[in-house]
């Protein structure tokens, strides 16, 4: 497969899972977490399907499109290891979703960096919210649920916080 069929699959993946967890928190109370900016694809999204939620985006340097750049008091900057732990003394309340991409080019490291931030990420979360990451997550009380049909097994990955 293609670099290019690659990636277009993965958006795919990603945009028909986060339609999934949008509605799946529909009656869940709470904010919205976006960890890994980019370029704002995914944010701006979020923002188009949750437009009366707040949402926080955690990015260790800000390289987004002009039109999809939180404002300053919902953007955490810098390092997600150390943002992610000091952001509950910040956040008004506990997260009903949690998208997580924070992708590089090794699959290694990013599998290593989403399990250290799994535990933090997942004490940000209100009991029922639904994360959805690109990257599997280990983590006790994160129950794995299906992704939606059409995305590959392994493409992506949805856990619900119980």
């Amino acid at each position: 497969m293609s670099r290019l069929d690659s990636f277009i699959r993965r958006m795919v993946a990603q945009r028909d899972c986060l339609n999934w967890a949008a509605k799946a928190v529909s009656d869940i109370p709470g904010i919205v977490l976006e960890l890994g900016l980019g370029n704002g694809r995914t944010y701006d999204h979020l923002r188009e399907l949750l437009p009366q939620r707040d949402i926080y985006v955690f990015e260790r340097e800000l390289r987004a499109h002009s039109m999809s750049v939180p404002p300053e008091r919902f953007l955490f900057l810098g390092d997600i290891e150390q943002t992610l732990p000091l952001a509950a003394d910040r956040l008004p309340e506990k997260a009903a979703l949690a998208h997580t991409d924070l992708g590089t080019s090794n699959a290694g490291a990013c599998q290593a960096l989403a399990s250290r931030i799994g535990l933090p990420l997942k004490h940000l979360m209100i009991r029922g919210g639904i994360l959805v990451s690109n990257a599997r997550l280990e983590i006790p009380d994160l129950m794995p649920l299906d992704t939606p049909p059409g995305v590959k097994p392994g493409r992506y990955f949805i856990y619900r916080v119980s």
